[in-house]
């Protein structure tokens, strides 16, 4: 396994095995059903120790074991959310996370359920792919946060339109009325941005994409701002404050004439994928149909 972005390290050539994982879950039990009983048969096979926390033992009847803080890969079993929650909980600790699709896209996963078995063993064996996705800084007046996904700024009443003044760089961009806008990371260009008919970036790119939500403009356009570049953004509507969302959870609001800050930060996350569970190979099989 190595934890340079864009190398492999196959299994048989040096490989290093995992000898710890801990386990992050769906919220809902019964969506990934008899999955944990395959991981745990796929890891006694191993020799790999898995750890749980609190939390997701007393979710599944399981005893808390091991510190999960001590792993070595964070195993999911769960859809983009749930890989979204690991990814946000593991920032920082040097452990990367890979994840079984038991949810609906699973584009950040690295196999579909019926795969865990040949998947799973892989990635213990340390036939893994090691891509590091940077994360955003966000300054909304004196309280800041950091995205895995993205910051969305958008109207805080339903149904009104807001005026929204930008700059990049320190640069002016002028104001457009829309409904909202959206920053994100590469790991969070194909969700909400996509959505929006924003660009999608690919992993190894550090830069940040720049979305708006229903311009009433033909001069809005996607904007893709590269690290080093602080992109602001005022809230010029005269009786609609904004709201902030940070990886889709409300953080606070701008009032009128308020502030909100993004820039690249210097965290970054470590996502897992075997060796042919590629950004391409993903997008087509999420995307193409």
């Amino acid at each position: 396994m190595s934890s340079s972005a864009g190398s492999t390290t196959p299994s048989g050539s040096g490989a290093k095995p995992v000898a710890r994982a801990a386990l992050v879950t769906h919220g809902r039990q019964e969506q990934i059903g008899d999955g944990i009983a395959r991981l745990l048969e796929v890891a006694g096979a191993a020799g790999v120790e898995l750890t749980f926390a609190p939390d997701e033992a007393a979710r599944h009847g399981l005893e808390t074991s091991g510190d999960p803080a001590d792993a070595d890969l964070v195993v999911v079993l769960g859809g983009d959310g749930t890989m979204l929650r690991a990814l946000r909980t593991y920032l920082g600790s040097g452990i990367p996370v890979i994840g079984v699709n038991f949810g609906r896209v699973g584009f950040l996963t690295s196999m579909q359920p019926e795969e865990l078995e040949v998947g799973l063993t892989r990635a213990f064996r340390g036939e893994l792919e090691v891509v590091e996705l940077p994360t955003l800084e966000v300054e909304n007046g004196e309280t800041g946060h950091v995205a895995v996904n993205d910051l969305v700024v958008t109207s805080a009443v339903l149904g009104r339109m807001v005026e929204l003044e930008w700059a990049v760089g320190g640069e002016d961009l002028g104001s457009v009325p829309c409904d909202g806008i959206i920053c994100s990371t590469p790991s969070g260009s194909t969700a909400y941005n996509l959505s929006n008919g924003g660009p999608v970036l690919m992993w190894g790119i550090d830069a940040m994409a720049t979305t708006f939500v229903a311009p009433h403009s033909l001069h809005a356009r996607p904007l893709v701002v590269p690290r080093g570049k602080d992109v602001v953004v005022w809230n010029r509507t005269a009786d609609v404050p904004v709201a902030v969302l940070v990886d889709g959870h409300r953080v606070g609001e701008a009032a009128p004439g308020g502030r909100v800050a993004v820039r690249l930060g210097a965290a970054r996350t470590l996502l897992a994928t075997l060796p042919d569970a590629t950004f391409v190979s993903r997008y087509r099989e999420s995307f193409s149909t």
